[in-house]
């Protein structure tokens, strides 16, 4: 009797962890693990940190060693997927092969998401996603000074702070009023506009990039108000977009990522998804939520691996976040979405620790902790757990400080 199949598409965290959870749930059938890099899946948290300020090598970043996979008998093919056939239950490679599946994963995570403005395919303009990326722009900063990001979310923040360990000269160009204003409460924003001053980039709120400038390679980033600023080269971080296109052309449900449920199946129960490229309804929340987050790729990586064994397990753990920029480790429980009332602990003004959190009606939803280990503990217990906290014992730590939106 042949032996049942599980064909992983993306060997990305979630991918890498679904593999390792699939033995551990007893899967004793076949494992294919298809990437489209021929490097053992890797971290990918340490390529805007670490990894581009020259603190890991190359070999540091795999997530599990050749041999791991070798005892665990798990096949690795180095393709691209380029069709599901549902009714065939098989999948066609890139390298004209087709494989066929008992059950199908998607791990397909996210992309950069691309600038759209003249000038954006120069040479010179980098993205920064993959550890390929990441050698390019090393390759960059060996014969430049000057870099300017486009985007001051986590990634151009901590590309920033990895940069100017290199001893570059960087400009962060942020098309809204503040850094990190989709993600946090104004006050987290100031603190990290006021460290990276501090540490010498060049911090410009409101500034829209409108065109590149160059025939060839990018000298200059044009902003809306026709202000040049001088860059060596450039770096576009301005978020990402799912990879669904596979999904929704095998006519899947894809809704802002492939429509999950809380056991991970899709719209066809043979077919699981984990990690940036899946959505979910969070009750937590009450709406549907695609997360890019690490933790959240592990943890429903477990989940499918225990559905596709045909053992019951949700989607259950609160969603937390982290970023390291400089010396500084920033820890986020929760989504602070729709938060009316802000609550600090120490003063992100003038110290280099502090915690920010959020709460709705009362109730603490999400906390932003800087160098905060234990308020982090604290708040993912007493989020999950629904406790009820004091807003006076929340600021005990430091300066209270409270504001309604």
């Amino acid at each position: 009797m042949t032996p049942e199949r599980v064909v992983i598409v993306g060997a990305s965290h979630a991918g890498a962890q679904l593999v390792a959870s699939l033995r551990q749930e007893g899967w004793t059938g076949e494992i294919v693990l298809i990437g489209d890099e021929s490097a053992l899946p890797y971290q990918r948290p340490p390529l805007s940190k670490a990894y581009l300020a020259g603190k890991c090598a190359p070999g540091e970043l795999a997530i599990r060693t050749a041999e791991f996979y070798t005892k665990q008998n798990i096949e690795l093919v180095d393709a691209t997927v380029q069709a599901i056939d549902r009714s065939a239950s098989r999948v066609a490679l890139s390298t004209g092969d087709s494989l066929s599946y008992d059950k199908l994963a998607l791990c397909t995570g996210a992309r950069p998401r691309r600038l759209s403005i003249p000038g954006a395919e120069l040479a010179g303009v980098h993205y920064l996603r993959t550890a390929a990326d990441v050698e390019r722009i090393h390759e960059a900063t060996s014969r430049s000074r000057r870099a300017v990001i486009v985007g001051g979310g986590y990634i151009g923040l901590e590309t920033a702070a990895s940069l100017r360990a290199l001893g570059l000269e960087v400009t962060v160009l942020e098309a809204t009023e503040r850094v990190l204003e989709r993600v946090t409460a104004p006050e987290v924003s100031a603190f990290f506009d006021r460290i990276h001053r501090e540490e010498g980039v060049h911090i410009r709120n409101g500034a829209l990039a409108a065109a590149l400038s160059g025939d060839s390679k990018v000298p200059d980033v044009i902003l809306a108000n026709g202000e040049s600023i001088p860059a060596d080269f450039v770096i576009v971080g301005i978020g990402v977009q799912p990879n669904t296109e596979l999904a929704a052309a095998a006519g899947l449900t894809v809704d802002n990522g492939v429509v999950i449920d809380d056991q991970t199946r899709t719209s066809d129960h043979d077919i699981v998804a984990a990690g940036d490229c899946a959505s979910h309804d969070m009750a937590r929340y009450g709406r549907r939520i695609r997360l890019e987050s690490v933790p959240s790729a592990a943890e429903q990586a477990k989940v499918a691996a225990a559905t596709i064994c045909g053992k019951p397990k949700q989607i259950a753990a609160l969603p937390w976040f982290w970023s390291d920029q400089y010396d500084l480790k920033l820890q986020i429980a929760g989504l602070n979405t729709g938060y009316d009332d802000v609550v600090l602990s120490g003063d992100p003004t003038k110290d280099r620790d502090f915690t920010c959190y959020y709460l709705r009606g009362g109730e603490l939803i999400a906390a932003d902790c800087v160098n905060r280990p234990r308020d982090f503990m604290f708040s993912k217990r007493a989020i999950t757990q629904q406790t009820p906290v004091d807003r006076a014992e929340l600021a005990l730590a430091g300066v209270a400080s409270g504001s309604t939106r």
